[in-house]
């Protein structure tokens, strides 16, 4: 019990509190006409002019309630208990000051634990010295604590809501940087792999055979664009400038660019096998990202590599991936300072519900394997 108090003691102020809005100018400039009219209309008002202009006066403290919750509350309950000492007078019989329930809300909603700590009290000692002053009888110090703590319970009940909510975006922002960080990753490694190759290329073959090297440069230059075209669209998704083009989101069809004969380098083999038209976006996306992070470490990394298998099928229940190389699997592969390549594509498979597993073959090569399923269920 000790340590929930003092936690709740010890609760800061939620951050960014909103500042004046237009709705506090309306309540003001509504509540404003309807205390004029009670103390025109009520004939029972023991102290009209001096509730009329206390009640009036209070009100400004409605535009402050958020960022000064405790002090908006403080100076009516002040105001109230000095009046009443000094002159014996009420000035808060009106039912229009039935707004300090307001400030009672905002001070829950708003106020650090000490703060509400502190409203509590003042209000508690505010109660007890009416009742015991002879103002309020039992049933009213009943009723009075009664609409007190309903008040900082609907405020406490929204505060832990907007918090759960920032919690949850807090979360689903990590995971949109983590999807970011991946697309990021395998998009420079890939583009700027195939340019150091090109780059070798060009510069194996510049002494001997001009034409070549400048062939190295166009496809340097047209990897480049590329590479720079799916930044821009990353960029954009974090500037929030243009239209929900969430991300660069590559499907199975593109797989078939991987292939190919490189100058340098093993050649690509792509081969799809059963029906892929219903896969969904996400699980053809994370394929094609696998499979071209696969090619790329293998580009990089299997020395002595001739081929690259890459084999997709599907089922009824699964998409399955497999990337192969015939590299030399004695070389030493990077397994010391691993990058993110390979925690990368397993946290995509992870994230739909799959797996993703890679090693060295028995004989020869490194080969890596993933399983979706076809629905792309998160795990």
């Amino acid at each position: 019990m000790h340590g929930l108090l003092r936690s709740a003691w010890d609760e800061p102020r939620p951050p960014h509190p909103p500042r004046r809005v237009w709705r506090d100018w309306v309540l003001v400039g509504l509540l404003a006409p309807a205390i004029v009219l009670e103390g025109v209309l009520r004939t029972d008002l023991q102290w009209r002019p001096l509730s009329v202009i206390f009640a009036l006066a209070m009100l400004p403290t409605l535009l402050w309630r958020r960022r000064r919750p405790l002090l908006t509350l403080a100076i009516p309950i002040v105001t109230t208990s000095l009046i009443q000492l000094l002159t014996g007078a009420d000035p808060a019989e009106m039912a229009a000051m039935a707004y300090m329930l307001i400030l009672l809300y905002s001070l829950s909603r708003w106020g650090s634990g000490r703060e509400a700590g502190t409203g509590l009290a003042l209000i508690t000692v505010a109660v007890l010295g009416s009742a015991f002053a002879g103002k309020l009888g039992a049933s009213d110090v009943v009723g009075a604590f009664t609409v007190v703590f309903a008040a900082i319970a609907l405020g406490g009940a929204f505060r832990y809501r907007a918090r759960a909510r920032m919690r949850e975006l807090d979360q689903v922002k990590l995971l949109e940087r983590e999807q970011l960080a991946r697309d990021l990753h395998d998009t420079v490694a890939h583009h700027v792999s195939a340019m150091a190759i090109r780059a070798q290329a060009g510069i194996a073959t510049a002494g001997v055979s001009p034409d070549a090297a400048v062939d190295a440069l166009r496809v340097i230059e047209a990897e480049a664009s590329r590479t720079l075209a799916e930044m821009r669209a990353m960029v954009r998704v974090l500037r929030r400038d243009g239209a929900a083009e969430l991300a660069p989101n590559p499907h199975l069809a593109e797989l078939e660019q991987l292939a190919g004969q490189a100058r340098v380098g093993p050649s690509v083999e792509v081969k799809i096998d059963g029906d892929l038209d219903g896969v969904p976006p996400p699980v053809g996306a994370a394929i094609y990202r696998i499979a071209q992070e696969s090619v790329t470490n293998a580009r990089r990394h299997a020395r002595h590599a001739t081929r690259i298998e890459v084999r997709v099928a599907a089922d009824d229940a699964s998409v399955h991936l497999r990337v192969s190389d015939d590299g030399d699997s004695t070389a030493t592969r990077p397994a010391a300072t691993p990058g993110y390549g390979l925690l990368g594509m397993i946290e995509r498979a992870d994230l739909l519900g799959g797996t993703c597993e890679a090693g060295p073959n028995p004989g020869r090569g490194w080969t890596v394997t993933a399983v979706l399923p076809r629905t792309g269920a998160t795990a």
